[in-house]
């Protein structure tokens, strides 16, 4: 190189989702210049980053996340800032939120542009996925508009009825637009008469209480509606992303449907994997409540092991900020109170605990569920691969340094963290978003709101490969 970069991280085990290679990454204007051999002189630059004995991966990939997200009468307490911040924290450089209708009053279109504008204080890049929640005439010219904006893909819910809930013909509707187009159908998939008719059932036993949420919403209704999702997937021509899947069985039917060439992609999430329904016992019950349920130990041990063999696609953090304030609120009525946890920060050190330190999965299995696939899937070619010409998004860690968690150090604008005290790995030292440094030992130097929109352009979703 000719010119002065403006930093080198320097020496380094460099880690892709399909390679390791020790190396100086050079940067220069927001992007990756050049890799050179870690045994050549430090190419001259404005800034080094040492990274010597450590890792250096793409920074992270978050395809689900809510943010200042409007459900029914909660609204999460976070903003883009607040969010977009915390990711960063956590080595997360590329969040994807969405634009989900409030209420009947606001149309899809309507629901993307507001949040498009309050992303513009977001920290790092940021992308959106749309929903529908009712199918009508004006639906197809709107998704058409989506798309010109740079969101090519859609939630549905399959159950939440009276709020976010999309009936069968709706949602049958939105896949034949989104093959057409050829976007991506995110589904919530839980199957919404069995759910219903489960908590009236305990409900007339006098179980109504958040210790009884995982019993009300059981893995069957997880599973009947992912299977009725691939059917009608399979109809249509549609490519299906199912998020936060909680029990084995239901990744086995995303599987066995992308061997018959259905293009349907698994996500989970770091909670599902390190959490089991034991908390639903005790007296901060409130503060684990999320949809679907935590499950019971031996389906977690099932679906890490699903994760294990490369069945999981992603594993995002679905983060939704309430406080316990909220959360413990109406814990004397499971379908009043709201669902969802903070996990944009620790999603990094979970899944890296649970994959690397505890299954003894190699470092680039995470790579791939933590950034590399989110951004193929989701169409973001500039993201999640560490190699010349793409964003210099960057996160430098020591794998041996481990930290206890504490809710009251996190910086996710709630006042609690699922995974309290736990002792967790892979915490990021030093964080790089689109060339900046952001983190670097545990100081964060606010770049202000610089973070981009990312418009995406549909494509035919590519199938994903089993890992070995």
């Amino acid at each position: 190189m000719n010119e002065i970069a403006d930093l080198v991280i320097a020496g380094g085990t460099v880690v892709n989702a399909d390679r390791r290679e020790l190396a100086h990454v050079v940067v220069k204007d927001g992007m990756i210049k050049a890799m050179v051999d870690a045994r050549s002189p430090i190419p001259e630059t404005r800034r080094v980053v040492h990274a010597e004995g450590k890792l250096v991966i793409p920074g992270g990939v978050d395809g689900h996340c809510h943010v200042a997200q409007v459900t029914g009468r909660y609204r999460t307490l976070d903003d883009y800032a607040t969010t977009s911040t915390a990711a960063l924290w956590g080595g997360t450089t590329t969040l994807l939120d969405f634009g989900i209708p409030g209420d009947d009053s606001e149309s899809p279109l309507q629901a993307a542009r507001n949040k498009r504008e309050l992303a513009r204080m977001a920290r790092c890049d940021v992308a959106l996925h749309g929903s529908v929640i009712t199918w009508d005439d004006t639906v197809p010219k709107q998704l058409d508009e989506l798309v010109a904006m740079g969101i090519c893909s859609v939630k549905v819910y399959t159950t939440n009825r009276g709020t976010t809930m999309a009936d069968d013909d709706t949602i049958l509707q939105v896949m034949h637009a989104m093959a057409k187009i050829g976007g991506l159908v995110y589904i919530h998939a839980e199957h919404d008469p069995i759910i219903v008719d489960s908590a009236r059932r305990y409900a007339q036993a006098g179980h109504t209480s958040i210790h009884d949420l995982h019993r009300t919403r059981p893995p069957v209704s997880e599973e009947a509606s992912v299977h009725e999702m691939l059917g009608m997937a399979e109809y249509t021509g549609a490519a299906v992303y199912f998020v936060h899947q909680t029990t084995p069985l239901a990744v086995d039917l995303i599987r066995r449907a992308r061997d018959r060439g259905i293009q349907a992609y698994s996500e989970t999430c770091p909670h599902y994997l390190a959490l089991d329904d034991s908390v639903y016992e005790g007296l901060d019950a409130a503060l684990y409540a999320c949809c679907p349920p935590l499950r019971d130990t031996v389906s977690a041990t099932k679906l890490r092991a699903r994760l294990a063999r490369g069945d999981v696609n992603a594993v995002s953090s679905d983060h939704s900020c309430y406080n316990s304030t909220q959360k413990r609120e109406r814990m004397d009525k499971i379908q009043r109170m709201p669902h969802g946890l903070p996990g944009v920060e620790t999603r990094m050190p979970t899944t890296y605990t649970v994959m690397v330190r505890d299954l003894a999965l190699p470092v680039e299995r995470f790579v791939d569920v933590f950034a590399a696939s989110p951004a193929r899937i989701n169409q973001l070619p500039h993201k999640g691969v560490i190699a010349t010409g793409y964003d210099a998004d960057l996160v430098v860690f020591d794998p041996d340094t481990t930290r206890h968690v504490q809710g009251s150090t996190l910086h996710m604008g709630t006042d609690y963290t699922p995974f309290e005290g736990r002792e967790l790995a892979g915490w990021p030292e030093t964080v790089v978003s689109n060339g900046r440094v952001v983190l670097d030992d545990r100081t964060f130097d606010d770049p202000g709101p610089v973070g981009r929109f990312l418009r995406r352009k549909p494509a035919e979703a590519v199938l994903p490969t089993r890992a070995g």
